[in-house]
């Protein structure tokens, strides 16, 4: 009996068909979710090196409000963690009021850090919601294929190879259709996850210089 990939995939019943269609599209939706967060870090990496010298020299200037602008007009998350820092600043600085203007900046800045974590990490449940379940997905498709040989024997009324070939073929194709869903997908998320963090951690860091300039330069003053 003939054995041959096209010969597995038109036995392929509704099920089985609909279970290697679902991983095909896990595996798109990875996929997408993958590049696109690639195109991101870049992007951002990209804008926070064209940004940081700047940043920097207004800082060292003490030129908050120039921060503010110049930031509001950049890309990527390190302009979008100075802006609300010296936007926060400059108002609490024009209105006084129980907090100072540093710990009003610290606070925010550490609600915006956290909005950015979440911004970096967009999209990843689905790479991990992927891995997770492909390969329960291609098991799914095995207890089909396996389904499908018994059904052969029953319709030849023997056990004979040529009875369960296709069913049994089947059931592995899926199996393995599900593992090489799954397997790139833990992967890619594994990479993104640390891509993230070091992301995560420049930002950190970014705010924790700010906030040492904005002290010094509060405290010269006060």
């Amino acid at each position: 009996m003939d054995a041959s990939f096209s010969a597995i995939v038109g036995h392929m019943g509704p099920a089985a068909i609909g279970v290697a269609s679902a991983l095909l599209l896990m595996a798109l939706a990875s996929l997408a979710v993958f590049f696109e967060r690639l195109y991101t870090y870049a992007r951002s990496r990209r804008a926070s090196r064209a940004f940081a010298p700047e940043a920097r020299a207004l800082l060292e200037a003490d030129d908050t409000e120039g921060l503010a602008r110049r930031a509001q007009d950049s890309r990527g998350h390190l302009a979008r963690l100075l802006a609300a820092g010296a936007a926060t600043y400059l108002r609490s600085s024009r209105s006084p009021s129980a907090l100072s203007p540093v710990e009003a900046t610290r606070r925010e800045l550490t609600r915006q850090h956290e909005v950015l974590e979440a911004d970096l990490r967009r999209g990843m449940s689905v790479i991990a919601s992927v891995g997770s379940i492909a390969p329960f997905v291609g098991l799914l498709g095995t207890v089909f294929g396996i389904i499908t040989a018994f059904q052969g024997i029953a319709q030849e009324g023997s056990g004979g190879l040529g009875a369960v070939s296709l069913g049994i073929s089947e059931a592995l194709y899926e199996t393995a259709l599900g593992l090489i869903v799954a397997i790139p997908a833990v992967l890619a998320y594994n990479w993104l996850s640390s891509q993230a963090d070091a992301l995560s951690l420049a930002l950190e860091q970014a705010k924790g210089e700010f906030l040492d300039v904005l002290k010094t330069h509060h405290g010269r003053s006060a």
